[in-house]
């Protein structure tokens, strides 16, 4: 089965807490998160992301830890964060591992070349 939606999970929590926690983190060098990097830039998200999302195959939800559905959560308490996620036939698993993220260095590009080629190689499976 494709992959019918993506879902980036942040090594971080949201909310004014969460962000403000972060945001602490990062400053005392604390803190990291590399799907941060990619996304969002020191005081917004990248313009970069916004079109390179629009333009994948399936669409793709940016998350903190503590925003997770419990189908979410239970993946991620096993895998880890930062993470991408993709959802077939009804199961998460994993699409981007941190490690791979990491090595992006940033780059909004990198990520959307990878994230096509994952897309491209699970529709080509067919269906299970």
């Amino acid at each position: 089965m494709p992959i019918t939606e993506l879902v980036g999970v942040y090594d971080a929590d949201g909310g004014l807490l969460g962000e403000a926690a972060y945001v602490w983190g990062r400053l005392r060098g604390t803190r990291h998160c590399s799907l941060c990097d990619i996304t969002h830039s020191p005081w917004r998200r990248k313009p970069a992301w916004d079109a390179m999302a629009a333009g994948l195959a399936a669409p793709i939800r940016l998350l903190h830890r503590n925003e997770l559905e419990d189908d979410l959560s239970a993946v991620v308490t096993r895998v880890g964060t930062p993470v991408v996620l993709g959802r077939a036939d009804g199961e998460w698993f994993v699409v981007v591992e941190d490690d791979e993220l990491t090595a992006m260095d940033g780059s909004v590009e990198r990520l959307g070349v990878l994230l096509r080629e994952r897309l491209e190689e699970d529709a080509g499976r067919g269906p299970s």
